[in-house]
């Protein structure tokens, strides 16, 4: 199948070097010229090589050359901004909002309280070497955080907890699933409605064993890769 000849040769071109990390592809009229077919039958061939994490497409923006992932391990405390600085990549966080909400049936359930309690909802994009690549909001109970929003909030929570309450993330319960990005999840990180993404849910807790807060994050999927080291107790 044509499709198939074309995502091969793309992806030859991105092995060999031709395609490098984060460049831009031509059009896709131009592409489509170039490789002697439809728009069509192109679309395919990208939209595999976007499910193998090969390329990316921003939304009115085109097609990209995907990075390599951010290696992400779960069992590891580092936080966002020093996990890629070790892996050589540049972070970024923006504040999206900061705002008390009431919880919804989800988020309390995660909190351990009542539905409609008020609760610190932070809303952040980070970003590595300038592109978006994951949403997280933070749902944090505000009795054990007070004055929590005074803080410059586009920092590390993971060093503001540490820095001004004595507070360090001691446990961690994860749930990871595959997902996709709607309207809400897709535009901050300038993706198209319906693309792939990994949901990652976090509730975390204090040195004392207290409930502190729980985040939702959905990472473009091409921009992480989960590794972990499990051993066996003998």
């Amino acid at each position: 199948m044509q499709y198939l000849k074309i995502k091969e040769e793309i992806l030859q071109q991105i092995e060999s070097g031709l395609l490098t990390s984060g460049q831009k592809l031509m059009s896709e009229r131009k592409l489509a010229e170039a490789f002697h077919t439809t728009r069509v039958t192109l679309r395919e061939a990208l939209s595999l090589l976007e499910s193998e994490g090969r390329v990316y497409r921003e939304d009115r923006r085109g097609w990209f050359i995907s990075p390599e992932p951010l290696r992400y391990d779960p069992t590891n405390t580092t936080n966002f901004h020093n996990l890629a600085l070790s892996q050589k990549r540049i972070p970024k966080t923006e504040l999206l909002s900061a705002t008390m909400v009431p919880a919804d049936k989800q988020i309390a359930q995660l909190l351990q309280i009542a539905p409609q309690t008020e609760v610190i909802r932070i809303h952040r994009v980070r970003y590595l070497d300038e592109r978006p690549v994951v949403l997280v909001t933070n749902y944090v109970l505000p009795e054990r955080l007070p004055n929590l929003l005074s803080h410059d909030l586009s920092a590390s929570l993971t060093d503001i907890y540490q820095q001004h309450y004595n507070t360090l993330y001691q446990c961690t319960h994860y749930r990871i699933r595959s997902s996709s990005l709607i309207a809400d999840t897709a535009a901050p990180l300038r993706a198209t409605s319906g693309c792939a993404a990994m949901y990652i849910e976090r509730v975390n807790y204090d040195q004392h064993g207290q409930l502190l807060d729980c985040d939702l994050e959905y990472w473009r999927h091409d921009a992480v890769t989960i590794e972990a080291q499990a051993i066996r107790q003998k």
